[in-house]
């Protein structure tokens, strides 16, 4: 009797995940040995933000500009992660199972769009509101139902804040602002 293909339904557990860290090693290095200012770790199975990427990559933090952490299963990333990279501009976590972001987040000078779309979050992040650089915010397909739109009409860079799909309350857009308010 033959014996059948392996395939990714059928792989064991830790084939899986060497797999998951070769990728993430890879896309590093790539990162690395080519000068990039991004950092694609999307699609890599991450439930957290591997700490041996902050010591691999503690040379060139401050040149990495663009993180995509888009469509892992991340539950929270921690002030380390907005202490380490302070030159961000573009953070991509849409596809994620973020409920919070930490405080850190609010002192991110340079960050000008961040996509949340697609995570667990019941709330608008306020740290947010204290990043003036921010020009896109995302939250597509949450669970918000209120957002702080005193606070998001002094935002001075804001455009666009991407709300659809979010239960939101009626009385959640009356406040009059300066930006694009996606609903």
């Amino acid at each position: 009797m033959e014996t059948p293909p392996i395939t990714p339904q059928s792989t064991p557990a830790p084939h899986r995940m060497a797999e998951a860290v070769a990728r993430v090693a890879r896309r590093i290095n790539l990162t690395m040995e080519e000068g990039r200012d991004s950092l694609d770790l999307s699609d890599c199975s991450l439930v957290s933000f591997p700490d041996g990427v902050f010591k691999m990559m503690r040379s060139v933090t401050h040149t990495i500009h663009t993180i995509s952490l888009a469509n892992n299963q991340i539950k929270a990333l921690s002030s380390k992660f907005f202490r380490t990279f302070t030159h961000l501009r573009e953070l991509d976590l849409q596809g994620n199972v973020l409920k919070t972001l930490p405080e850190a987040i609010g002192d991110m000078e340079h960050l000008v769009s961040i996509n949340l779309s697609r995570n667990q979050l019941t709330a608008f992040p306020d740290h947010l509101t204290d990043v003036s650089s921010l020009q896109h915010i995302s939250l597509e397909e949450n669970h918000i139902t209120e957002l702080p739109l005193e606070k998001l009409s002094l935002m001075p860079s804001l455009e666009t804040l991407d709300v659809r799909c979010n239960p939101l309350k009626a009385d959640s857009a009356s406040v009059p602002h300066q930006f694009t308010l996606l609903t």
